[in-house]
């Protein structure tokens, strides 16, 4: 069967969808919500230099950037190794467990040896993102992309409630490290649908050996220098870089510090503000990705850009006014921004995108958006922990790169691209 003939079936669609189901139940149970409030809770047991004004966020960004950087190199690679390998699914399974099996084990030791095990999970988890990502087209036409694209984000967010869910039964009477143990499992399997059914979109083996990750370095350069060559492509990933910058920040464990410190919501407070959050990320991913479809993902994602600053605005109103309320709107509107965003934002790179080095641009796509996940917390964490200064100040910073993305990303277009015989691996 020739590629452009591929129509994908229901179950696999299905099976694709569900792996944002399960790696949600780590995004938010363990970036966002319990780990966070473990570390802030075990916040004594860090040492001197990762311990500022005896507040967590400075350690939490180390651990989060130190992962990071890893993610930056090999990201591109991984990307680069399915290209070659003309299937991405079996890259899936390893990539996962390398999340798994350090979140199996956080909170079970050291304060610092829990820090190196979400470390090594987020590696894990971005990688497998990449992989995941790039699996797009296997489940969808050019007629359905942003269709399937919201149902993967829609349902994605399921896997927020069962996080929720999670710690709501056993937080309380087992402890962190037995949620931690749960999530982990959880994760393993709802991943396994898409590791045994999804079928793969025909694609020809590369020739030539496999990308090394010893050339980790050199083949990103060269990633960057290739996609140069496709208009639009540089300016798109500066752009995401930027908005993601914020994105991200404020999911790795950040909104969950401000609302608890700044806005003084209790753990079941931030529960429930969490389950609000959900229920508009559902809705925005799965109506963003039917408007893609209608309107393309640049105006849909242009949209979401306005609606993020409309909720960085009232989280800094909330911290400043110290009106508590003020943070359910918040976490409404910023799910509601959240998932319509990832809904356009991933059909928008697949869009400019030669097919034949799809794995390998997600990759830098998922480096700009580590590198921003660098940049974020380090931010956000010199402002709160070494400069000493409110938190809403941290904020308003974040949404100055919301601004700055807006700007960038005025130049890039979403029409279909025309790919040569090479860019479609012919």
């Amino acid at each position: 069967m020739r590629s452009e003939d591929w129509r994908p079936t229901p179950l696999s669609v299905a099976s694709w969808a569900v792996y944002d189901l399960a790696n949600t139940i780590f995004a938010l149970g363990v970036g966002s919500l319990y780990f966070a409030e473990w570390l802030t809770d075990h916040r004594a047991g860090l040492p001197g230099f990762l311990l500022h004004n005896d507040t967590p966020d400075f350690a939490l960004a180390v651990t989060v950037d130190a992962a990071m950087v890893v993610v930056i190199v090999l990201a591109p690679w991984i990307g680069a190794r399915t290209d070659h390998a003309g299937r991405r699914r079996p890259y899936l399974l390893p990539t996962t467990l390398l999340c798994v099996v350090p979140t199996f084990f956080l909170a079970s030791g050291s304060v610092v040896g829990s820090l190196a095990l979400y470390a090594v999970a987020l590696v894990g988890f971005n990688l497998g993102g990449v992989v995941y990502d790039a699996m797009l087209p296997d489940v969808s036409t050019p007629a359905t992309i942003g269709r399937v694209s919201g149902i993967g984000i829609g349902v994605g967010y399921l896997g927020s409630f069962v996080a929720v869910l999670v710690g709501a039964l056993f937080l309380d009477a087992h402890g962190h490290a037995f949620v931690f143990k749960a999530i982990a499992v959880l994760f393993l399997a709802f991943a396994v649908p898409t590791f045994t059914l999804v079928r793969e979109r025909p694609r020809p083996r590369q020739e030539g050996p496999a990308p090394a990750a010893a050339d980790g370095f050199r083949r990103l350069a060269r990633a960057w220098r290739d996609a140069a060559r496709y208009p639009g492509v540089l300016r798109f990933l500066v752009g995401r870089f930027l908005y993601t910058d914020a994105v991200n920040t404020l999911i790795a464990g950040f909104l969950t510090i401000y609302v608890k410190e700044e806005l003084g919501f209790t753990s079941d407070e931030i529960q429930a503000l969490l389950g609000v959050s959900i229920l508009g990320a559902m809705a925005g991913g799965i109506g963003g990705g039917l408007a893609v479809d209608r309107i393309g993902p640049r105006r849909m994602l242009h949209g979401m850009l306005y609606l993020w600053l409309v909720a960085f605005a009232v989280g800094i109103a909330a911290g400043i006014v110290d009106i508590g309320a003020l943070g359910w709107p918040l976490g409404a509107l910023g799910g509601l921004a959240l998932g319509g965003l990832w809904a356009a934002d991933r059909v928008y790179m697949a869009r400019i995108s030669p097919p034949a080095r799809l794995g390998e641009f997600y990759g830098l796509y998922a480096t700009v958006g580590r590198f921003a996940t660098i940049l974020g917390p380090l931010v956000f964490g010199l402002l709160v922990s070494i400069l000493g200064l409110p938190r809403e100040v941290a904020l308003g910073a974040l949404m100055l790169f919301i601004v700055a993305s807006r700007v960038v990303l005025q130049g890039v277009g979403d029409e279909v691209r025309t790919w040569s015989d090479a860019d479609l691996g012919r």
